[in-house]
């Protein structure tokens, strides 16, 4: 056989090597396409459930709230100390359910890219107070301080101000259930030229240094004693952080274990439009 004739003979055995891994691989993305379409279909599921079953439950949540209004203003007659006191356990209960019921509701909408965000021009204070007067009655019921850094220089925000409300809360509520008694403080400082940093400090039990990379994922819960007598989703970190990464920025944390924790989100000062396009897209 010639040289010509090997040279051709090796080409020809290259070039069926290439047409089988070309194949191959052809075949490889078709069952990646082929798992992706299950996945998206999958989630898409598990998001229409989601939805579906938390708008359900609202309708009779709301009705069991409203009964337990009824029974706690009084309207059918008086009740006993013991009554008032299972009513309340009653309306308690329901709402921590439908807090729960909410959070899911708002998962469901963000893995379905179906969330709004609205911005508008705000004041911090004005969101201070608003937070100050919505934990006012379960700060005077506890042994536990809630306390607003007045927010002095701060510049007004132009931002979705009911998510920003939201993660405020979800942080708050969370220091005030793991600070058994001590001191819940809340605050706001600029970073750099055009960010702010709200900070929500606690004296309470701490999170676990193996917890600090994963608290901000979905379902996950600090293990404690504190925690069995506190239920929750596990979602309420997951969506802050998620709720954070569509405005713009982005949340953190800071915990030494049986001395505290310090939950931080940081957000533009004026949300870019790139930021609303994105989220209701």
């Amino acid at each position: 056989m010639s040289d010509i004739e090997a040279l051709r003979a090796e080409n020809e055995a290259l070039r069926a090597e290439l047409d089988e891994t070309n194949q191959g691989v052809l075949a490889l993305y078709a069952e990646l396409d082929n798992q992706a379409a299950q996945l998206r279909e999958a989630s898409e599921l598990k998001s229409r459930f989601l939805s579906y079953m938390s708008h359900e439950f609202r309708t009779p949540l709301g009705s069991i709230l409203s009964m337990t209004r009824l029974l706690t203003d009084e309207m059918d007659g008086p009740l006993t100390g013991e009554q008032r006191r299972q009513v309340d356990f009653v309306a308690g209960a329901a709402r921590e359910l439908s807090d729960m019921v909410d959070d899911l509701l708002d998962l469901a909408k963000i893995e379905a890219g179906r969330i709004t965000i609205s911005p508008e021009w705000f004041e911090l204070m004005d969101l201070f107070s608003a937070l100050r007067g919505m934990f006012r009655p379960i700060v005077e019921s506890g042994q536990t301080d809630l306390v607003f850094e007045e927010p002095r220089g701060m510049p007004r925000l132009y931002t979705d101000d009911k998510k920003l409300a939201q993660i405020l809360r979800n942080f708050i509520s969370n220091a005030l259930k793991f600070t058994p008694r001590g001191e819940v403080r809340v605050s706001a400082h600029l970073q750099g030229d055009d960010r702010v940093c709200f900070s929500v400090k606690d004296t309470g039990i701490g999170v676990p240094p193996e917890l600090q990379q994963v608290i901000f994922e979905d379902f996950t819960q600090v293990d404690s004693p504190l925690q069995k007598r506190v239920r929750g989703t596990g979602l309420g970190l997951s969506l802050c952080r998620q709720f954070a990464r569509l405005l713009g920025g982005d949340v953190g944390l800071q915990s030494r274990l049986g001395q505290g924790s310090t939950f931080h989100v940081v957000l533009p000062l004026t949300l870019p439009p790139q930021e609303v396009t994105d989220a209701q897209g």
